[in-house]
């Protein structure tokens, strides 16, 4: 693995990409959240490619505040009555271990097959906090993710939806038809979401999203309208925060670097900004 375009070989890796970030975090004395299991799951290939992918490293701050922020919503909504949580895309996420959950939460992880296997073995001898179920689906697989969904609106009475670093792979109309999917559940009541501006998406386009291209990874969707994109597809920004202001509040964002105020109503356009939304349903 000497080549950096070869670090990443398919979609799956960039979770143990990802993965590398929070065992960085979890080293600190100040850590905003502490993941044990961060350095067994991003293993040799997560840190090889935060050190090979071109500015593999260099937004450690965003990484660090994406997560905080999905914490954050997430144990919002579970103590306003959420019973069942649903991960898509749930990569090597270990927040069903880490957190402290109700032991009778419902909690489902779906992914492709190859990083539920991997995320299975590694954590073998491990046990969640909650009750944990894991899912092996293609989410683009249209009739197979309809079906899923239609089985976990029987499971629960409230039930909110993370979405960490899944949208930005689709495009515009496939984000949509998304959303509408989970729209059409009626116990489907909060979702999770990041979102990157039109801007930053060209910034991560010109940089890591080359070799990320070259992997089947792409970055996709950037929507002009910000957060507002969602209301015509059944959801409501409820609360939008912004990464960089969030790293700026515990002194994790570079020097020079002034965040921008965006609310629920916002459009970045090409302002670089990325943020996590929750949304709820219309």
């Amino acid at each position: 693995m000497n080549d950096a375009g070869l670090s990443v070989r398919n979609i799956s890796d960039t979770a143990r990409w990802v993965a590398y970030f929070r065992a960085r975090e979890t080293e600190r004395p100040d850590a905003l959240f502490r993941d044990p299991y961060a350095q067994r799951l991003a293993g040799d290939l997560g840190f090889h490619i935060a050190k090979t992918l071109p500015e593999g490293n260099k937004h450690e701050w965003a990484w660090v505040a994406r997560t905080y922020l999905f914490d954050k919503f997430l144990l919002q909504e579970i103590q306003k009555g959420a019973d069942l949580v649903v991960n898509l895309a749930a990569g090597l996420d270990a927040r069903p271990y880490r957190m402290e959950l109700p032991s009778m939460l419902q909690w489902v992880e779906v992914d492709l097959p190859e990083i539920v296997s991997y995320k299975e073995e590694v954590l073998a001898d491990e046990q969640p906090r909650c009750r944990l179920e894991r899912i092996a689906l293609d989410l683009s697989d249209l009739s197979a993710r309809r079906k899923l969904f239609a089985d976990l609106q029987r499971r629960a009475e409230k039930i909110v939806v993370s979405t960490e670093g899944l949208l930005i792979y689709f495009t515009e109309d496939e984000v949509g038809c998304f959303a509408r999917d989970l729209a059409a559940g009626t116990h489907f009541q909060s979702w999770i979401i990041d979102l990157a501006s039109p801007g930053q998406l060209k910034l991560m386009q010109r940089t890591t999203g080359r070799q990320l291209s070259e992997a089947g990874a792409a970055f996709k969707f950037g929507p002009p309208e910000g957060p507002k994109f969602f209301a015509q597809h059944g959801w409501e920004p409820k609360d939008v925060q912004g990464m960089l202001k969030t790293a700026a509040e515990f002194n994790r964002s570079p020097k020079g670097l002034r965040p921008l105020n965006l609310d629920s109503n916002g459009a970045p356009g090409n302002f670089p900004w990325t943020g996590v939304c929750l949304l709820t349903k219309l």
